[in-house]
């Protein structure tokens, strides 16, 4: 097998250099990092991890910690993630808490803190102070996505703004009797973003003079189907059926879709629809949404890591960074009877 040794003697650099412009440790030059990585590929040489993980204390890999996987918005935080740290040469462990409270105990008090990962992403979890005294405590550095945590430096979406801009772009197109699908409490335990985009959608009504109707609003689940049943309680109503709905996620807009064609309702016609997230199928939909790039936020929450486990590469970001969202008109939305 061919050794650092062999490395250094064909890129003219010593056994140091190498190790610095292989691992990303410590500064090297950009000429001379391309000419190790050169002589590296060409003589086939490949970094030991174990070697590796012995001299830098590290084991170059992520935990990334999801409350659902089966979701499109985490499953695609996770991707963009994972994208970046492969781009950065780390690997990524992932931690999918679908079974409650049991299993999130048994991660943060014992799975993180072995000498197994690096640092830690966590999506969409309101972290305690304990998880995070039990990580600063090991050196593990953090990063939030979802919303701010004490002593943590976090991805924000402004879900109040997120869901007030919604409402508003159905305001604009002129209507009045506008439903909300949100989520159910099971859904408000970290962050509290169902009753945060509740609180803009009611804000935008109120800004327009609009009394919020208790009867316009339907819990789901956040699914395509949980939207479908909320959808068919509203559009379903032989008095005052509203001419709008405003979902907290594209996929219950979507099964909101489904359903007012089911009930011979055309969209955008006799019914508007608007979501949130501009998940994969809202353009196959022709849906209108808020765009909030889950993709990017899981990229920015790495690139943050990077700056803590190689500090003095770029500038430290804030505390708390916001992240941006867009809304995206499509074919789902349009004025009353157009």
């Amino acid at each position: 097998m061919v050794g650092i040794d062999e490395v250094a003697r064909r890129a003219g650099v010593s056994t140091a250099t190498v190790s610095r412009a292989l691992s990303g440790n410590g500064h090297v030059s950009p000429t001379t990092r391309l000419k190790v990585k050169a002589a590296a590929l060409e003589l086939g040489y490949v970094v030991s991890s174990n070697a590796s993980s012995l001299a830098s204390g590290r084991m170059k890999n992520i935990g990334v910690v999801v409350p659902f996987l089966n979701r499109w918005f985490f499953s695609s935080v996770v991707e963009g993630a994972q994208k970046e740290l492969l781009h950065n040469g780390y690997d990524l462990t992932l931690y999918n808490l679908t079974g409650g409270g049991d299993e999130r105990r048994s991660v943060f008090e014992h799975f993180l803190l072995r000498q197994r990962v690096d640092a830690v992403i966590a999506i969409s979890l309101e972290l305690t102070e304990s998880e995070v005294a039990r990580l600063h405590a090991l050196g593990k550095p953090l990063v939030g996505v979802g919303g701010p945590i004490t002593g943590v430096r976090t991805l924000t979406i402004d879900d109040a703004a997120v869901a007030r801009l919604a409402t508003e772009h159905l305001l604009a197109l002129g209507h009045t009797r506008i439903a909300h699908i949100g989520g159910t409490k099971d859904f408000d335990l970290d962050f509290h973003l169902p009753t945060n985009r509740r609180f803009g959608y009611e804000a935008a009504l109120e800004a327009a003079g609009i009394g919020v109707a208790p009867e316009l609003f339907q819990p789901a689940d956040f699914t395509i189907r949980g939207g479908y049943q909320a959808a068919k309680q509203l559009l379903g109503s032989p008095h005052d059926r509203p001419t709008a709905i405003f979902a907290a996620s594209d996929e219950m807009a979507i099964g909101s879709i489904l359903a007012a064609r089911d009930l011979g309702l055309v969209v955008p016609r006799d019914v508007s629809v608007i979501g949130i997230d501009d998940h994969e199928l809202a353009d196959f939909f022709g849906l209108s949404t808020i765009a909030q790039f889950p993709q990017g936020q899981g990229a920015k929450a790495v690139e943050i890591l990077m700056d803590q486990l190689h500090p003095g590469q770029h500038d430290q970001a804030a505390l708390n960074t916001p992240m941006p969202f867009e809304l995206i008109v499509r074919s789902s939305t349009a004025r009353p009877g157009d």
